[in-house]
C-alpha cells in the first residue's frame, strides 16, 4: 500500500472518530492552491520570456505528471518525468532533433516543473479532484501563450484529464493519434473508472476527440474491440502493419477540429527498443516505424504526452529513458513552430 494509500484510510479514520471534515478540506484546498500556483506563475514567467523574445508562434512546455496508481499491474511510471528530463539533456547525445531544431533555445522547449502528485494524494485527495487539479494545472501552461504542453507521465491514466483540459480550452474536440500495445479502452478496467486501461474511454465519452486512431495494437480483448466499435475508434492492429504501413506514415489529421493531439506510450514499441515498460508485449514497432509516423504526420499539434515509462524495469544502462527522451525530443519539434 503506497503512503497516500495509507494516508487516505487515516483519514477515514479521524472522519469516523468526528475530526470535522471542513478542518480536512481546508488543509486540502491550501495543498492544491500552493501546488497550482507552483506551476501558474513557472508558466507565467516563461510566457513572458517567449513573447519578448518574440516571433514564437508555438512552444512546446513540459509538465510532468508522476502518477502511477491508476496501473494495473506495476506503478513504477510514477518515477518517470525526473529520469526523462535527465536523459534529455544527457551529455552522451547533442540536443538537435532529426529535423534541426535546437532544444536549448527556451523558443523551442521550456519546461513548468511537476504537477506534485504524491504530496496531494498524501492530503487524502481522491482521484475524482485529482484528476481536476491535472486538468487544471494543464489549462495554466495553455494560458501562457505560445506555450503548449508534452506532458510526461506517468501512467496512461493522466492522458484523459490532460486530453479533457486541451479540447476545453481551445472550445472543441480535437483529432488523437494514440501509439500504444493496447487501446486503453475498457469501461472500468477492475472496477477502477480512471485505470490507464480505461483513459480512452473516458475521452471519448466526454466528446474531446472527433477521431481517434490507435497504432500499433497487439494486445486487444472482445472488449477492447466492442469499444473501438462503440467509439468509432480506427486501431490499427500490428498483425496488419505491413499492410497498412503507407497509411500510417502519411496521415493528415486536425482539419475541421481545434488541432492534434499525440499521445505516445512507450509499450507501443517493440521491447527490444524500450523494455523498461510495465507490460511488455514482443512484436511491436521499431522506433524507426514510430518517427517515420510523426515526422510524415501532417497537423497542427496542440499537445502531447509521453507515458508508461517504468524506470525500475529499465536496463541499467538506462536505455528505455533515453528511447523515452528521444520521444519527447521529436514531439517538441512537431509541436514547437
Amino acid at each position: 500500500m503506497s503512503h497516500g494509500t495509507r494516508w487516505m484510510h487515516y483519514l477515514k479514520q479521524l472522519s469516523s472518530a468526528n475530526v470535522p471534515a471542513a478542518l480536512i478540506e481546508k488543509g486540502q484546498n491550501r495543498v492544491i492552491d500552493a501546488s497550482l500556483t507552483l506551476i501558474r506563475e513557472r508558466a507565467k514567467l516563461k510566457g513572458e520570456l517567449l513573447r519578448s523574445l518574440g516571433g514564437v508562434k508555438a512552444s512546446t512546455s513540459l509538465l510532468g505528471v508522476p502518477l502511477g496508481h491508476n496501473s494495473s499491474f506495476l506503478q513504477g511510471p510514477a518515477f518517470a518525468p525526473p529520469r526523462i528530463r535527465e536523459a534529455i539533456w544527457c551529455g552522451s547525445t547533442n540536443s538537435t532533433t532529426e529535423e534541426g531544431k535546437e532544444l536549448n533555445d527556451p523558443r523551442v522547449l521550456t519546461d513548468v516543473g511537476d504537477v506534485p502528485i504524491q504530496e496531494i494524494r498524501d492530503c487524502g485527495v481522491d482521484d475524482d479532484r485529482l484528476m481536476n487539479i491535472i486538468s487544471d494545472s494543464v489549462k495554466l501552461v495553455m494560458e501562457e501563450d505560445p506555450l503548449r504542453p508534452l506532458v510526461l507521465g506517468g501512467d496512461h491514466s493522466i492522458s484523459f484529464p490532460v486530453v479533457r483540459a486541451v479540447s476545453e480550452k481551445l472550445g472543441g474536440p480535437l483529432d488523437i493519434l494514440h501509439l500504444d500495445a493496447h487501446p486503453d479502452i475498457y469501461d472500468a478496467f477492475e472496477g477502477n473508472k480512471y485505470s490507464h486501461a480505461s483513459s480512452f474511454a473516458r475521452i471519448m465519452e466526454g466528446g474531446y476527440a472527433r477521431r481517434l486512431l490507435q497504432v500499433g495494437i497487439r494486445s486487444i480483448t472482445r472488449e477492447g474491440r466492442e469499444q473501438g466499435k462503440r467509439f468509432g475508434v480506427e486501431q490499427y492492429e500490428m498483425c496488419t502493419f505491413s499492410r497498412d504501413r503507407q497509411i500510417l506514415e502519411n496521415l493528415k489529421l486536425g482539419e475541421g477540429v481545434k488541432g492534434v493531439y499525440i499521445s505516445v506510450d512507450v509499450d507501443c514499441l517493440d521491447p527490444a527498443f524500450a523494455p523498461g515498460v510495465s507490460h511488455i508485449e514482443p512484436g511491436g514497432l521499431s522506433f524507426r516505424d514510430v518517427l517515420n509516423i510523426l515526422h510524415n504526420l501532417q497537423a497542427d499539434v496542440v499537445a502531447a504526452d509521453v507515458v508508461e515509462f517504468n524506470p525500475q524495469r529499465d536496463t541499467v544502462d538506462g536505455m528505455t529513458a533515453m528511447v523515452a527522451a528521444k520521444l519527447v525530443r521529436e514531439l517538441t519539434a512537431k509541436i514547437s513552430k
